[in-house]
């Protein structure tokens, strides 16, 4: 029964933000492509609610290998995610987008949104080099999970300063979870590494 209940409460996390977004009255005044770039963020963001869960082992019926293979597979999305959103948001107004990088921006949420932007590539970067670098597993882990925070931070304060598209009860919701699970998981991990550094 456990193992249902947090199946469903995970999926229900992230469908109903989305469903209320797809529901939304703004999306009528938007352009197509407006939208696909929009929807790639919210995709995104219920994306990083699986990222934790599983480099922590927290969902159940998956073995490690097969979590492991899933959390790669998943960060291969929420990278395509990240650029279908940034790239859908240039087509439509390339001035914008200029001024986010440059955080010349007058939103503040643009900011946060470019910090999570180049983190999100930035661990892509790092884990496509690690082996050429010869990370070992302990600075590769520290910096993925640093990169991760950055990640979490930026793209939560950024969903958050937003109004648009997103339903705010969910949206609040996800970002509540998305932030939680990561907490959960760093702290899982520093409780665990003294225990594996005695046994070694």
């Amino acid at each position: 029964m456990r193992p249902v209940l947090i199946w469903s409460g995970v999926a229900l996390a992230v469908t109903i933000p989305v469903v209320a977004a797809a529901s939304s009255p703004l999306l009528a005044w938007r352009e197509p492509v407006y939208i696909i770039a929009g929807f790639a963020g919210v995709v995104g963001l219920a994306l990083m609610l699986f990222q934790p869960l599983l480099a922590g082992g927290y969902l159940p019926g998956l073995a490690i290998q097969q979590a492991r293979q899933i959390h790669r597979f998943v960060g291969a999305l929420l990278v395509i995610a990240v650029i279908v959103h940034v790239g859908g948001l240039w087509i439509t107004s390339p001035p914008d987008v200029v001024d986010a990088l440059l955080f010349a921006s007058p939103t503040p949420f643009s900011a946060w949104g470019v910090i999570a932007m180049w983190a999100v590539l930035g661990t892509a970067l790092l884990a496509v080099l690690r082996r050429r670098l010869q990370l070992s597993p302990h600075i590769w882990r520290r910096a993925h999970m640093v990169f991760f925070g950055i990640i979490v931070v930026g793209t939560v304060v950024h969903a958050l300063l937003i109004e648009g598209t997103m339903e705010t009860a969910s949206k609040i919701a996800l970002c509540g979870l998305v932030l939680a699970v990561t907490v959960m998981a760093v702290h899982a991990r520093r409780s665990w590494a003294p225990r594996r550094r005695r046994k070694v």
